[in-house]
């Protein structure tokens, strides 16, 4: 039963996904935004709902009666986790799916000043939120600061990506949705209202299913064995949100490289601060050796990953190697 639970819960959580970044693209669209919003604002966000509601549902259900050291081991995990996949796994998954068609020392073209703007912004964010697992839980003050930090990084980080939307656009580089408005498909017009209609509906799916999510992760937690953290490192980040990096596999085999590696670098900044910021603020965040090493190898790969950037390295799919033997380190070391 808890399998079929987390089966049902993923379906849910991908439908919901699929339906808000449709409409996000769409809200791009008509705004007139840059490839690099949409790709590392409004469909890094959206992608990233599905991981992101797992944590905070489980965080929040562990403050108001449910088993608390599950809640907060499975909020823990995914919170970390979602970075690491990211940096690590995805990166190298993007590269592999695009290496028939272009060959492993093919280039890859993404906008560089968004690229080197999200991965800087990200490694900000994520050292200040490793550097808080050894605050002890407390000193409240600390803890509060530093995850008031972590948002306001955040927001920074999207008024300063805001702001070069327009040089973008200017340069060609304006967003085009790819498919139509789901709801459009039902005679409905693709109008705010509509594009909004959708956007609330995609988001209710996703809160739904990760509730159901974080129920069955404890189930299954209990019946193998395992540790929820465990499980939550290795599993919920693949099963919530490795899926919907589908989209960036598509983008870059049809030569939408920005939007691509937006959606990739764009969900690190969001899931390395937001996100630590709930951690740091109400749960333990204490540095045990699984949550020391996922960190650890999250900035070496974040920061092997920026390097390039920085150098002005043109990129290639055999640059991934790395990074795909990062999460591998992780996941036979967890194993």
């Amino acid at each position: 039963m808890n399998i079929l639970l987390l089966v049902a819960a993923l379906l849910i959580i991908l439908a919901g996904a699929e339906a808000f970044t449709n409409a996000l693209e769409h809200l791009g669209d008509r705004l007139g935004i840059s490839e690099g919003v949409t790709g590392s604002i409004f469909a890094a966000v959206g992608t990233a709902l599905p991981e992101t509601m797992v944590p905070v549902v489980a965080v929040f259900a562990a403050t108001s009666g449910q088993p608390a050291h599950l809640g907060e081991e499975v909020g823990v995990g995914a919170i970390l986790g979602a970075p690491m996949m990211l940096s690590t796994l995805t990166l190298f998954m993007m590269a592999l799916f695009v290496s028939p068609q272009r060959g492993w020392r093919g280039a890859l073209n993404p906008e560089p000043t968004g690229l080197r703007r999200d991965l800087g912004w990200f490694l900000i964010a994520f050292g200040l939120s490793t550097v808080a697992l050894f605050v002890p839980h407390h000193i409240t003050l600390a803890r509060i600061g530093i995850g008031l930090m972590l948002v306001t990084l955040y927001f920074l980080y999207v008024m300063v990506t805001l702001r070069a939307s327009a040089a973008l656009v200017a340069e060609g580089h304006g967003t085009e949705a790819g498919h139509a408005l789901y709801l459009s498909k039902t005679g409905l017009p693709t109008k705010m209202q509509v594009i909004l209609i959708q956007l609330a509906i995609g988001l209710g799916m996703i809160v739904f299913g990760a509730s159901l999510f974080v129920d069955g992760i404890e189930g299954l937690s209990h019946w193998l064995g395992i540790s929820a953290l465990i499980l939550s490192l290795l599993v919920v980040p693949i099963a919530t949100e490795l899926p919907e990096k589908i989209n960036s596999i598509l983008w870059v085999r049809r030569g939408k490289d920005t939007l691509a590696f937006g959606n990739i670098t764009g969900a690190l900044v969001f899931q390395g601060s937001l996100l630590p910021a709930i951690g740091v603020m109400l749960t333990p965040w204490s540095p045990s050796p699984p949550v020391l090493l996922g960190a650890g190898l999250t900035l070496l790969a974040g920061g092997y990953t920026y390097l390039l950037v920085r150098r002005g390295v043109t990129l290639r799919p055999y640059h991934f190697l790395f990074n795909g033997l990062c999460y591998g380190a992780y996941f036979f070391a967890l194993t």
